[in-house]
């Protein structure tokens, strides 16, 4: 990929708006420079709000650093990259949906086992979301596109502590999948979503 950086993209997005009638040429410029197809993993730690309020925003930044020290490695395992942490939120691409899977399944099982040994306050439970399709990369460390999007709405906002949601476009990427994936309809930003949860 070259010269997928922020600067071009603005410098091209400003050439769209100033030239409107050169819009496809410059989509396709756009598309040829930015354009990634990968699985986008999302995870969101749960509790900022009622931990933050009770412990303050350093304890929960602490558990935001042990929690990227976690599960960078496991990512890094997989194959996988870290593209970005944001807040409690963390975001990394990988290669094959299946690899996005077992990452963040083990990267579960690995919280699992550090909360044994610390006391409740410090327990780290995330919820993930999963897509996957073509996106623009930007820098390598942003990402724009509808699965991104998705997997942000299903890692933040509908999956529940522990639970790992794939988007009906990354769940048709897994070659096999078994009974342990149930479907389920659910509504966010006026939207039905067909999405797969790990069970």
């Amino acid at each position: 990929m070259t010269n997928n950086t922020r600067t071009e993209l603005q410098r091209l997005l400003q050439l769209r708006i100033e030239y409107p009638e050169r819009s496809p040429e410059i989509d396709q410029q756009i598309h040829a420079t930015f354009d990634c197809t990968c699985a986008i993993a999302v995870l969101d730690l749960s509790g900022f709000s009622r931990l933050t309020i009770r412990h303050g925003i350093i304890h929960f930044l602490s558990m935001v650093h042990r929690m990227t020290a976690i599960a960078t490695p496991i990512v890094q395992q997989q194959q996988g990259r870290v593209v970005k942490q944001e807040a409690d939120n963390l975001f990394a691409v990988f290669d094959s949906v299946e690899q996005a899977v077992e990452a963040t399944t083990e990267i579960l099982k690995a919280f699992a086992i550090a909360n044994i040994s610390l006391p409740d306050e410090h327990d780290l439970h995330a919820s993930i979301g999963i897509g996957y399709g073509t996106v623009l990369n930007i820098d390598n460390e942003d990402l724009f596109g509808s699965e991104m999007n998705l997997a942000s709405k299903l890692g933040e906002d509908l999956a529940r502590p522990g639970e790992i949601l794939l988007t009906e476009a990354a769940f048709r990427q897994l070659p096999q999948p078994t009974t342990q994936w149930q479907s389920l309809e659910l509504s966010i930003s006026g939207m039905t979503l067909i999405v797969h949860k790990l069970s």
